[in-house]
């Protein structure tokens, strides 16, 4: 871990450095090469990153989307993950791959409320993680007060995992600003009143 605030991460967001070794990581970016990406929108504006869903997923109103089963490669870093987290693998319904190019951001959010535990892993480069409280705001109402800052961060390695669970999951959004060279994420979510 390195950062300004790794000492006082969010409750319940651990991390572990070096999960995947630099095999299982090449394995996967030649598997995540047969995968193919879409746009990911949000409020009708399209990221610079692209996204393939696997499992249940769901659309940013809440409603059940179709998505492909998991490929035959993720299951076993599913499971690995799963043994951390103290759940069954199947507990992982939903993956999500992500592709950051140079330049891509994903802005300030917290996970959609159908999931619970949140798993991730970092392949080809590191990325920083921000966290600040988070605070309930209508769709399209004007921010009021002083602009919200983060009070937590960590860089995320290159071939690590964290798992972000309770109020790190629930109490806290997250931002990972944008990344200088070509990055992918696996995330395996958890849904809500399947884990104890």
């Amino acid at each position: 871990m390195s950062g300004l605030f790794d000492a006082d991460l969010p409750e319940g967001f651990d991390y572990r450095d070096a999960f995947l070794t630099s095999d299982e990581e090449s394995r996967l970016i030649e598997d995540i090469g047969t995968i193919e990406f879409d746009t990911f929108e949000m409020h009708g504006v399209a990221a610079r990153r692209k996204v393939a869903f696997f499992g249940r997923s769901y659309d940013a109103g809440g409603d059940a989307r179709v998505t492909p089963d998991f490929p035959p490669f993720l299951l076993p870093l599913r499971a690995a993950l799963a043994a951390w987290a103290g759940v069954a693998p199947d507990a992982f319904a939903m993956a999500l791959i992500n592709q950051y190019p140079p330049g891509a951001p994903i802005g300030w959010h917290r996970d959609a409320p159908q999931y619970d535990f949140v798993a991730g892993v970092s392949l080809l480069s590191a990325c920083r993680m921000k966290f600040r409280p988070y605070v309930f705001q209508k769709p399209n109402a004007k921010r009021e007060g002083p602009r919200r800052v983060a009070t937590h961060e960590i860089t995320l390695e290159r071939r690590s995992a964290y798992l972000m669970k309770g109020k790190a999951r629930s109490a806290f959004e997250h931002h990972i600003p944008p990344v200088s060279t070509l990055r992918y994420s696996i995330t395996f979510r958890t849904l809500r009143g399947t884990t104890a």
